[in-house]
């Protein structure tokens, strides 16, 4: 036999590496996955949403009673002189409300998102489909949670008698920048998870402490937490929005064009790493 022919019968496989086909075609292969798996994403959405309120006597009640306790106990803490709220000029009730209800978009979106192949690993072993629908059905949840928040928002103003600035009707553009970015880091923690599952206990206890490092329930601070809050997009992600629906301006355009750049950019790093990966997901859930 001849080289030649020797050559002609010789097979070479490669790894499977979409990086070669460009990364354009790696977009168009998202987006027709986003389009082919559209109706499997709310059928999902739909069988988480029922599966966390069907079998709870309180039900939806949970997202008004979580931000009630925070704010009463902040504002406990305040009267006690053991926490020191700052200068806020509107009720503190509506600020921190809605500052949680910003706020639990991320922490409840990242939670549920970081658990969301763990908890399919039946379905994923068994089934080939997109798992970003997973992902972002999960996601879904916190959406469901600040609507609710949103009507105690609306109760705590009619109950002040104040009337919020006409950026309220922007709501579903404002929160566009916080559910890219807890959706980026949702698609790498939900793979760390797979491999880590310590990834899940962590990630309540961090998200605690961030929270906290976050002017969420009380005003912006002095000293050496001014700095760290200057550095963390999470702050511009949910005090501008809040400013915006309270007073009609904004204070920190900078700090917020800023986040919403590194909100677009996490999201977009985080998806393609998550397309190029996933189909080994299998292999470690």
């Amino acid at each position: 036999m001849t080289e030649q022919k020797m050559a002609d019968k010789i097979t070479t496989y490669e790894p499977d590496n979409s990086l070669k086909k460009g990364y354009i075609s790696i977009f168009k292969e998202i987006f027709n996955e986003f389009k082919k798996s559209r109706w499997l994403t709310i059928q999902l959405f739909k069988r988480d949403f029922f599966a966390i309120y069907k079998q709870s006597f309180i039900g939806v009640f949970w997202a008004f009673i979580v931000p009630i306790i925070s704010v009463g106990t902040f504002i406990i803490l305040n009267r006690a002189g053991v926490f020191n709220i700052g200068n806020i000029n509107v009720p503190y009730p509506i600020y921190a409300v809605l500052g949680i209800a910003f706020w639990q978009l991320f922490s409840t979106g990242l939670i549920a998102s970081s658990n969301s192949l763990t908890k399919a690993g039946p379905m994923i072993t068994k089934i080939n489909f997109s798992k970003k629908s997973l992902v972002i059905a999960s996601t879904g949840q916190s959406i469901v949670s600040f609507l609710i928040q949103l009507i105690l928002v609306c109760i705590l103003f009619i109950c002040y008698k104040i009337a919020p600035s006409i950026a309220i009707l922007l709501i579903p553009i404002l929160i566009i920048p916080i559910m890219l970015f807890t959706l980026g880091i949702g698609f790498i923690l939900s793979l760390l998870n797979g491999v880590v599952r310590d990834i899940g206990n962590a990630l309540s206890i961090f998200l605690t402490f961030l929270m906290f490092l976050t002017p969420i329930l009380y005003a912006k601070p002095k000293g050496m937490l001014l700095h760290i809050t200057k550095y963390n997009p999470l702050y511009y992600m949910v005090s501008v929005p809040r400013e915006f629906i309270l007073t009609g301006t904004i204070s920190e355009w900078r700090g917020f064009l800023i986040s919403v750049c590194i909100s677009i950019i996490v999201f977009i790093i985080c998806l393609i790493a998550f397309h190029l990966t996933e189909t080994r997901v299998a292999e470690k859930i």
